[in-house]
């Protein structure tokens, strides 16, 4: 199979989906596609910048605001 009838193939079977959750995470995986590499390179963080991320996530699971491992998978099966 050649890479146009893929193509072809592909955006049929995208025309078909009715789920808003897998179409935006096509969307996404096609943004992320199209990136340079200079665009995918990530910014270090400041030493700083790292303390006050910790400082928040410490206190986002002292109050119960995060998601188990278990949740984040159940969303994407």
């Amino acid at each position: 199979m050649n890479l146009e009838t893929r193509k072809i193939e592909f955006v049929q079977e995208f025309l078909k989906l009715q789920s808003e959750d897998a179409i935006a995470r096509l969307e996404k995986l096609l943004e992320q596609q199209k990136m340079t590499p200079d665009q995918k390179r990530v910014a270090p963080m400041t030493q700083a910048e790292l303390n006050k991320r910790i400082d928040q996530s410490e206190s986002d699971f002292l109050n119960n605001r995060y998601k188990s491992s278990a949740e984040l998978l159940a969303k994407y099966e």
